[in-house]
């Protein structure tokens, strides 16, 4: 028996693809697997144009069958089986493809589609096996045959005893080695779970002979192992289905069953598209955060299939970053992939497909809004970070997309608003859109900066996370109303004239206030009278575009490059401090110098900032009791 050498390209091509193209060996079962049903998609072929010709779907499987003893396993179809010829052509000549001829040929618009594309899927088996048997017999034919190689040397073709219509492969599973072990490809369970999870949808029955346990028919208390014939995989795929035949309780079994989270999703979203590019898609929209979402292990992405077929566990290429919590899966007879069949081509199909799962994703979140407000804050309250996240990200590309559905909270309305909703409340003369940032809403509610604009009835969106405000830089405006921190240097709000006329500084108040400014040379831009305070004492507000909580939540960040905020003293005049300030700069310079210190330290505190030397602040406090 004469041993057939590959070609040549063939051979280098074989030795690249069982050690460098696929990045996990159990897909070679996937492979195979997928090799079946396109040979029994064939003979549904057939019977499209040879009346003579019945396709029961009944009497077509494909079985996996294990055996430790022998260490072989072994894939069984029902499928069309392949003449000598074929077998030549489709497994002597690598990257060959049977299945993409044949689907060239006999191109339907029934739906039913041929998986298969490169044929190199095949010698994935090369991977875990050392010797791959193809016994076959093509529907017909009054012959069978055996293929048989153990890899890159070369392979034979002889007669074989085959009875039946179809294909049996035969892998000799490798001996275990000291980093790789070979024995899971024999193990039931493990097999199982393969199946599960890259062929659960292929259309025909995937068989396997399954080994349980019941009591003994004498005993309660005794048990004995049987084995039954099972069909592993699901075959229907859910979102193949019509939604009116589905149950919320149908979409919260496959989200479980899936394993795409321990809770149930607060909503779902399924998609069927039938236009310039065919795809189906299921999205959750999860109730809880996974525990490490706000970290780097996070890993985002959707299942993506093609057919039916498991291709990759995580396409992140088809979720935005902002809306990287969304679970789910798509599934596409359109797509451009590579030949290891596992990772996507970047192709036009793709970025459609995740451009529209984007907008429906956006759509069905602001129909949560609008019509379950409650669940909708039971979301943002685990995801409104990410969305704000998402307006800051990528120079506001997305901020557009995401203004909508950002939430703060209100001082008003003592719960979270939208920007819409602050909006649609304005009094005709508020020229801004005002925030208060804080560590909390309770130390915001206690900021002296809020007086002014809370006595003008103005309503303040509290900002408590530290992306809020790179957020709100980044969005600019809302509805042409621009966005204003309390705590910035004009407040856009006009004083009556006796206010303005108190508010003017004398000659002798701007020499208080300069020197001031002197004794804290190098710790604030200003010293000045205050505008926003009326019953606190004194406050710090910031000049230009960083503001003080800004420089906060940049200076604990890793490569912070040391920015500061220009921070301002203000003092109230109206208040008994500003008398005490001018006594002593009258009569006694250190006590101003006691006081200024003191002041600056306090407002330090009040914005939750550092106090740089905690002694000498004591001390000053000693003093003053004195």
């Amino acid at each position: 028996m004469e041993k057939v050498q590959f070609q040549a390209e063939s051979k280098r091509l074989l030795e690249m693809m069982v050690n460098s193209i696929y990045s996990q060996k159990e897909v070679f079962l996937r492979e195979l697997i997928s090799n079946a049903s396109d040979a029994i998609d064939k003979i549904y072929y057939k019977t499209l144009s040879d009346e003579n010709l019945v396709f029961a779907k009944d009497n077509y499987y494909i079985k996996v069958v294990p055996n430790k003893e022998n260490r072989t396993l072994k894939i069984v179809d029902t499928g069309i089986g392949m003449t000598k010829e074929e077998l030549e052509n489709n497994l002597g000549v690598i990257a060959k493809s049977g299945s993409l001829a044949f689907k060239t040929e006999n191109e339907s618009k029934d739906g039913h589609d041929i998986i298969g594309q490169f044929g190199v899927g095949f010698y994935a088996a090369f991977m875990v096996a050392d010797l791959v048997t193809v016994e076959t017999r093509a529907l017909g034919s009054d012959e069978a045959y055996k293929w048989e190689s153990e890899g890159a040397d070369g392979y034979t073709i002889v007669p074989s005893s085959k009875e039946s219509v179809g294909t049996e492969i035969t892998l000799k599973i490798k001996e275990n080695e000291e980093e790789e072990s070979y024995d899971e490809f024999l193990e039931e369970y493990q097999l199982k779970s393969i199946i599960k999870k890259y062929s659960d949808f292929i259309r025909y029955p995937i068989k396997m002979d399954i080994t349980s346990s019941r009591p003994k028919a004498d005993s309660e208390n005794e048990f004995e192992e049987f084995t039954e014939e099972q069909i592993i995989n699901s075959m229907v795929p859910i979102w193949r289905k019509n939604k009116s035949e589905l149950t919320d309780e149908d979409y919260h079994h496959f989200y479980a069953e899936k394993r795409y989270g321990f809770d149930k999703p607060l909503k779902h979203i399924h998609v069927s598209v039938d236009g310039t590019i065919r795809y189906n898609a299921i999205l959750f929209i999860p109730e809880n955060k996974p525990f490490d979402y706000y970290s780097q292990e996070f890993e985002k992405g959707l299942e993506l299939y093609s057919n039916g077929v498991l291709i990759m566990e995580k396409c992140g290429d088809l979720l935005p970053d902002h809306f990287s919590f969304v679970k789910g899966m798509v599934d596409s007879e359109d797509l451009s992939l590579n030949i290891s069949r596992e990772i996507l081509q970047q192709d036009r199909q793709l970025k459609l497909i995740a451009k529209n799962i984007s907008k429906k994703i956006k759509s069905e979140l602001k129909s949560l809004l609008k019509n379950d407000r409650e669940k909708y804050e039971s979301f943002y309250q685990a995801f409104g970070r990410q969305l704000k996240f998402g307006v800051y990200n990528e120079f506001g590309a997305h901020k557009d997309t995401l203004k909508d559905l950002v939430m703060f909270y209100s001082s008003k309305e003592k719960k979270l608003v939208t920007l819409d909703e602050y909006i649609s409340r304005m009094p005709e003369d508020q020229k801004y859109i005002y925030y208060a940032t804080g560590d909390s809403i309770d130390r915001i509610d206690k900021l002296p900066q809020t007086e002014l604009v809370a006595d003008k009835g103005y309503e303040i969106l509290y900002f408590t996370e530290d992306i809020d405000e790179f957020a709100i830089k980044m969005l600019m405006n809302y509805e042409d109303k621009e966005f204003k921190s309390v705590s910035s240097g004009d407040l856009g709000i006009e004083a009556d004239e006796k206010d303005n006329a108190d508010d003017e500084s004398t000659e002798e108040e701007k020499e208080i206030f300069s020197a001031m400014k002197e004794i804290l040379s190098g710790k604030v831009k200003d010293v000045r009278a205050s505008k926003r305070l009326k019953s606190h004492p004194v406050c710090l507000t910031a000049d230009g575009e960083v503001t003080i909580e800004m420089e906060k939540v940049l200076s604990m960040m890793p490569d912070n490059q040391n920015v500061k905020a220009d921070k301002v003293l203000e003092i109230n005049m109206n208040h008994n401090v500003f008398q005490s300030l001018q006594s002593a700069y009258h009569g006694d310079k250190e006590k101003l110098s006691l006081f200024t210190n003191l002041l600056y330290n306090q407002a330090l505190l009040i914005e939750g900032l550092t106090i740089e030397d905690p002694v000498e602040f004591t001390n000053d406090i000693c003093k003053v009791m004195i």
